[in-house]
This record gives structure tokens, C-alpha cells and sequence, in this order.
């Protein structure tokens, strides 16, 4: 069997200093927003190149909290993708606003800047791009048409740990999480960098929004029983936070080997069946995903030969039950060929090049 993501194998290497770590935490008793938990906001706005970061429980409440910073009217307009995980969207309605969809760019996993003209309105308050499968959206396109228009950017950057801001034209590049006014992490286990359990940071060059997140992720507050805020019960975990801190070493090692087996898998697959999405220059391969006509007999020969796969995602947010009623009236055709004919390949660093060949080999025979 061809595993999706082996977790247990990724980081076989870091088990035994992550154990001993854990067990001194535990005589401490020092479990929440503890010594841990500033190091690795430490090193993690490090690592982006930001002013700030502020560790949260999940990627969900990453984004919540971003909106929740801004202070906007209720009901304002934040503009999303048409295809991300459903949390992009979630998120704009637990902070009181509302989303508005913008298509993707075509064959691309990005939001379309043409479209995204077009749906700029006086209510548009955020624009929230998704760093898709770990391709970065045009962060620098996206502030032109902000110009001088009273917009937030935040990034929702679930997928894309590690990347470079492919939009800014410099001989020195910036990674995301450094480039937007505020930049939002999950660190579920998947990710490119997965903690073991949910988990999420936020990070922002803004000293203002970084004070705000801080009291709002910790109930409002910055000492105990001093509440500014109605806040969330939304902190990260020093056990967590430990085997982040360990994990993060190894980011970059891991990302490097995601791009290799994406350059094979853009290389060698040679099928008129399949169609290649065009990701960015420094994606990160969250996600590696192919588009076929005939999903379902694809399936059937990855599933015969013992391949993984997966689905991201099987639906636009306009696909979704849930979302129906808001955008019943509109289509979004390339999120929704994305939807349809969308397969993720096994992108797990630790593939073996015999399996690369195998998987490629395999789809090239549909």
C-alpha cells in the first residue's frame, strides 16, 4: 500500500526528543500558553519573517479571530474563493460578516484577480485569498486593486508553510505570513507542518492587531481575571507546542522533498486524459492535485493498485448544504471543474522513488 501522508514515518526521527520533552512538561505542570508556547511563536515569526505571532487553538479560530480584530460593521463583505475548505468560509460568519465568492483563476488553485475586480464593492471591507495546495495567490496583484480603498488583506495561509510571496518582484523574497496585513496558520496534523492535535497561529507586522488577537484568543484577556475583550477560549498547548517547535526544524528539509516529487509528477505524467493545474514557483505541495474527465475510473485503478488518494475538495463552498441558500443564483466554473475532477496524488516527502515511478506509471496507463 502506497500511503497518502505516513505521519508516523515523517517523523520517526523527532519521537524520542519530543517523548523526553513531554515528560519534563509534565513534572512543570506548565500545559497552557506556558514557556513553550512563546518559543515557538518566537520561532515561528522567525521562520515568516513577521513583527508578531499569536498561537491559537486551530486554523479556524485563526481566521475568526483576524476577522474579529478588524472591528467591522456586522454583516460587512469579506471576498473568498470559491474553492477552499469550508473553514474559509466558516470562519467569516463566526466573526459576523459576510462572505462573497470570488471564482478561481482557470487550471489554477487561486483566486481569479478579473474576477475578483469585478466583485469589489463599497461593502467589500477583507479580502481573504487561500494559498490553495500550497500555490500562492498574487498577494501583490490583489493590493493593486486595493489601492487606496479601505480593504484589509488577511491570507489564509492552511496550506502553505514555507512558502514565498511568488508576487513580489525582489532579489531578497518574503515568505507568506509577512507580506498581508494579517496572515492566518492552521498547524493541523496533515499540514506541511502539523502539530499532534489541532492547533493554529496568526501572524501580523501590525502592533495593534497583534495586542487585540492576544487578549482575544485568551478570553479578552492578557492577565488573569482582567478582562478587556469579549474573547475566545482559543489557545495552543504547550504539549503542542513542543512538537511544533521540534517539527519546524525540519520545514524546509520537508518541503524541498514535496517539491522534488512534484517536479516528477509535472514532468512524467503524460496522459490526454489528465490535466495539470499550474501552481506557483515556490508552492509548497500541500496538496498535489490532478484534474481527470473520468474521476470515477481513475479511482478505480489507484484503488486496485493499492494507491492513496484523496479529495480537496469534493465541493465548492457553493456546493455546500450549508451555503446553498447564500449563492444558489451563481456559478463558479473553474472552482467547480476543480470540484468535480480534482484528485490529490500522494505527496508524502518520505516516498520512495520506486513508488514516485509506480504512481506514475500507473496513472499514464488509465
Amino acid at each position: 500500500m502506497i500511503k497518502f501522508l505516513d505521519l508516523y514515518k515523517q517523523d520517526k526521527l523527532l519521537h524520542n526528543v519530543i517523548l523526553k520533552k513531554i515528560k519534563k512538561l509534565i513534572k512543570k505542570g506548565d500545559f497552557i500558553l506556558g514557556k513553550e508556547v512563546s518559543l515557538f511563536e518566537n520561532n515561528f515569526k522567525k521562520f515568516c519573517g513577521s513583527n508578531y505571532a499569536i498561537s491559537c487553538a486551530n486554523g479556524t479560530d485563526a481566521l475568526t479571530l483576524a476577522l474579529k480584530a478588524l472591528d467591522l460593521p456586522k454583516n460587512s463583505e469579506v471576498l473568498i474563493p470559491a474553492m477552499t475548505y469550508c473553514s474559509t468560509a466558516f470562519s467569516v460568519f463566526n466573526a459576523g460578516l459576510r462572505p462573497k465568492l470570488v471564482d478561481t483563476e482557470f487550471l489554477k488553485p487561486t483566486i481569479c484577480l478579473k474576477d475578483l475586480k469585478k466583485k469589489i464593492s463599497k461593502k467589500t471591507k477583507v479580502i481573504l485569498p487561500v494559498h490553495l495546495y500550497g500555490s500562492t495567490a498574487n498577494l501583490s496583484g490583489i493590493k493593486k486593486l486595493i489601492g487606496k480603498k479601505k480593504i484589509f488583506l488577511i491570507d489564509d495561509c492552511a496550506q502553505a508553510h514555507g512558502a514565498y510571496d511568488d508576487s513580489i518582484k525582489l532579489k531578497l523574497k518574503k515568505k507568506i505570513g509577512s507580506t498581508t496585513d494579517i496572515s492566518c496558520f492552521s498547524l493541523y496534523p496533515g499540514k506541511n507542518l502539523g502539530a499532534y492535535g489541532d492547533a493554529g497561529i496568526i501572524t501580523t507586522n501590525n502592533k495593534k492587531f497583534y495586542n487585540k488577537i492576544r487578549k482575544l484568543r485568551n478570553l479578552g484577556s492578557e492577565k488573569k481575571f482582567i478582562h478587556d475583550l469579549v474573547g475566545m477560549n482559543s489557545r495552543l498547548d504547550s504539549i503542542q507546542a513542543i512538537i511544533l517547535n521540534e517539527k519546524l526544524k525540519r520545514l524546509n528539509l520537508l518541503n524541498a522533498k514535496r517539491k522534488i516529487i512534484a517536479k516528477r509528477y509535472n514532468d512524467e505524467i503524460q496522459n490526454s486524459k489528465i490535466r495539470k493545474i499550474n501552481y506557483s514557483d515556490s508552492c509548497v505541495y500541500h496538496q498535489y492535485v490532478i484534474l481527470a474527465k473520468d474521476r470515477n475510473k481513475l479511482i478505480k485503478i489507484l484503488s486496485k493498485n493499492n494507491i492513496q488518494y484523496g479529495f480537496h475538495y469534493p465541493y465548492s463552498i457553493n456546493q455546500l448544504n450549508v451555503f446553498k441558500k447564500y449563492f444558489k443564483k451563481n456559478k463558479y466554473d473553474n472552482a467547480e471543474i476543480l470540484a468535480k475532477e480534482g484528485l490529490s496524488l500522494p505527496i508524502d516527502p518520505n516516498l520512495t522513488y520506486k513508488q514516485i515511478s509506480f504512481i506514475i506509471k500507473t496513472i499514464n496507463g488509465m
